[in-house]
């Protein structure tokens, strides 16, 4: 619609300097009595000519009449619809959207706005976490528009123009939750190109998607299927279990518990090649040391107080805020 109108008001103006010159030249009117005669014979006012017309002069006020008349109603046309549809708000928005994206650095870009895609937006949005979304429905767009406050693109994400208008470059991570594998596996192979460091987590329908995806450079693929069977088996086995599981890790606003990932590559040399007990981090912080993943990617779940921490370890902790916080600063400190 904004090239319609934009197209629309060249051509007014086109003609509006034609009828200027046709005056100024049959006429001889001065440059402003010329563009004058010109405004008020396309709006069909009815003001006086500025001067009585020859023959020759009111053959082209004809030709001019019959050839504005429809690229001024056009024009007229597609004002009004910009001031009734918000066309000119719509455009304005998606401007100041974009700008604001183009400031962004480790955000996280969702492509596809629809089930899985939402939940992952709100999720985003409840954790403070800065994203984007690509979305190519117009409905969608425009819930997203008048009901959100959340980072669009309008487009399709399989197109690299439209990933490199995201800020991809920048982005910590991409969720691909297109309804199509083959959209998606295409996503993963052009935003593994273009930021090959970045996190990658796509959604996959088929059984064998799951492979080529993860060849194309996914760090994770999600079977939304798959999960919610294997969830309700659990249910009717451990539903407790599961059901506090998802509480911890879905409400973290509503517990104020949360479970965080912490590298110890800034482990404090004090700390370095000591055990959990030593350390006495449960004392210290009140969080505590669920999991570890250590240098040879092997996962020991509840580490034994006899553990030793080196810097390759990722930390797996439950705790509060406040809680992580002091572990944090403990492993950096020391102290």
């Amino acid at each position: 619609m904004i090239r319609s109108a934009v197209t629309g008001v060249i051509l007014l103006l086109f003609v509006v300097a034609i009828g200027t010159v046709g005056y100024m030249w049959i006429e001889h009117y001065k440059p402003i009595d010329a563009l004058y005669m010109t405004v008020i014979t396309m709006a069909t006012v009815g003001f006086r000519e500025v001067a009585v017309l020859s023959v020759t002069g009111k053959m082209f006020t004809i030709i001019l009449i019959l050839g504005s008349f429809g690229i001024f109603g056009y024009v007229v046309t597609m004002v009004t619809r910009f001031v009734v549809d918000g066309v000119f708000t719509h455009y304005f928005k998606d401007n100041k959207v974009k700008k604001s994206i183009d400031k962004l650095r480790d955000h996280v870009i969702v492509c596809g706005f629809g089930r899985n895609g939402k939940q992952a937006a709100i999720s985003l949005n409840e954790l403070g976490k800065n994203f984007v979304i690509i979305e190519r429905n117009p409905e969608i767009l425009t819930y997203l528009r008048e009901s959100t406050n959340f980072l669009y693109i309008e487009g399709d994400a399989t197109h690299d123009e439209i990933l490199y208008l995201a800020n991809l470059e920048n982005a910590r991570a991409l969720i691909a939750t297109l309804p199509v594998d083959a959209d998606n596996l295409f996503v993963v192979l052009t935003a593994k190109q273009m930021n090959p460091d970045m996190l990658i987590i796509s959604r996959a329908s088929e059984d064998n998607s799951d492979v080529k995806l993860k060849r194309a450079g996914a760090t994770n693929v999600i079977m939304p299927d798959k999960i919610g069977g294997a969830r309700m088996a659990r249910l009717v086995v451990d539903p407790d279990v599961v059901e506090f599981l998802e509480y911890v890790l879905m409400e973290p606003l509503k517990t104020g518990v949360k479970i965080v990932e912490i590298s110890c590559k800034s482990l404090s040399f004090c700390f370095a090649n000591k055990s959990i007990r030593e350390l006495d981090i449960a004392n210290k912080t009140g969080a505590n040391i669920i999991g570890l993943k250590n240098g040879q990617n092997n996962y020991i779940i509840n580490p034994p107080a006899d553990t030793f921490l080196t810097e390759e370890d990722q930390l797996f902790v439950l705790g509060k805020t406040n809680q992580i916080d002091a572990l944090r600063e403990l492993i950096c400190s020391g102290n």
